[in-house]
């Protein structure tokens, strides 16, 4: 367990996320995003099958709430000649056994941003990934309005590679995404990043 001391008298540990944080972790998911998850979604992540998890806690909270989330990133493995971002890798396409790792969410609570933790989240995810030898990229989806999440990609050397039109259907209506990619292990790009985008301060 990583132990990091912020500012604003927090003291955080990650972990992995474990079946006693399900309730917590749904309700974090509904207040933080439009898209509503099913319950299997979060099985998965408590239970570890298929999805890789890591876990925010506030060592000083009040109240004996010590072990409670207040940040999370979850992310899966995936073949990259199953994955909608080959097209995006240069690397030896013969070897079927290149892998990609896609994060599929991220959130901190909204008392405790500004404090590093959702970069500090990544950064696990990154991490992890460099220990897989077969491991191209880091990937993930930005739904196109959502400039602090982007500028915080963006910072953490993510490329925006391309926009994606009508990716998300939220409330009978459609919104544009970014696809941003993380290279590693000698995965490149074979083109340029789409445009520089601006945002402000999210992390």
């Amino acid at each position: 367990m990583l132990n990091l001391k912020f500012s604003h008298n927090a003291h955080i540990q990650f972990r992995p996320i474990r079946p006693s944080d399900l309730e917590v972790l749904e309700k974090l998911h509904a207040d933080m995003f439009p898209i509503r998850y099913e319950s299997e979604f979060f099985q998965n992540v408590v239970n570890g099958r298929d999805i890789i998890s890591w876990g925010a806690v506030d060592c000083n909270q009040p109240n004996g709430q010590d072990d409670e989330l207040i940040g999370f990133v979850t992310a899966r493995i995936v073949l990259a000649k199953d994955s909608e971002i080959e097209d995006f890798l240069r690397y030896d396409s013969a070897r079927s056994n290149h892998t990609l790792v896609y994060i599929l969410t991220l959130g901190v609570a909204e008392g405790y941003r500004n404090l590093g933790i959702a970069s500090s989240l990544i950064h696990e995810v990154i991490k992890y990934a460099s220990t897989i030898p077969t491991c191209r990229a880091v990937y993930l989806h930005v739904i196109s309005y959502n400039n602090p999440a982007i500028y915080l990609y963006k910072k953490m050397s993510f490329r925006c590679i391309r926009r994606l039109p009508a990716f998300y259907f939220i409330n009978s209506q459609h919104y544009d995404a970014y696809l941003f990619i993380y290279y590693m292990s000698g995965g490149r790009s074979p083109c340029s990043p789409i445009m520089k985008l601006s945002g402000t301060e999210w992390e």
